[in-house]
């Protein structure tokens, strides 16, 4: 799995107009299923994710996770973080997990991350969504179950 995190101060997805998810301060992140990635992947990635210390305390230090400042999240499907565009100019994403894994995959990472924050917005599977967000510092961290679990 791989995911594109983004400490927000606000996040939307919207499909054909209509807001289908949002999340107030926390994190955005943007979630690429990758073919044979198991639920110890996501296990491993969400734990790293609310834990991660990436909001700032008092002191203006880095140092608390969404967990810590009760934050929120809006989780967007996005296979396209599996592009590979090492050989011409038109990515493939034969990386990507086929759409009925990921997706599974992909709502298990929703119920799972709604036990551990307090709000969980989403987008929907394979949608053309449109995301909105007010990044925040900016801090964008991109994270890989591989490395993770040392696959990598």
């Amino acid at each position: 799995m791989k995911a594109v995190i983004q400490r927000v101060r606000s996040a939307s997805v919207d499909v054909d107009g209509e807001r289908v998810g949002e999340c107030g301060h926390g994190l955005l992140v943007l979630l690429g299923v990758a073919e044979g990635d198991t639920e110890a992947d996501l296990d491993k990635l969400l734990t790293k994710m609310v834990k991660l210390r990436i909001f700032e305390d008092e002191n203006g230090k880095m140092n608390r996770s969404v967990q810590d400042i009760d934050g929120e999240m809006l989780v967007v499907s996005q296979f396209t973080l599996l592009a590979n565009y090492r050989h011409g100019n038109r990515p493939d994403f034969l990386g990507a997990a086929a759409p009925a894994e990921a997706n599974r995959l992909y709502e298990l990472f929703l119920e799972r991350a709604a036990g551990l924050v307090r709000h969980v917005g989403h987008g929907v599977f394979g949608a053309d969504m449109q995301v909105s967000l007010v990044n925040d510092g900016p801090v964008t961290i991109v994270m890989e179950s591989d490395v993770l679990t040392g696959k990598k």
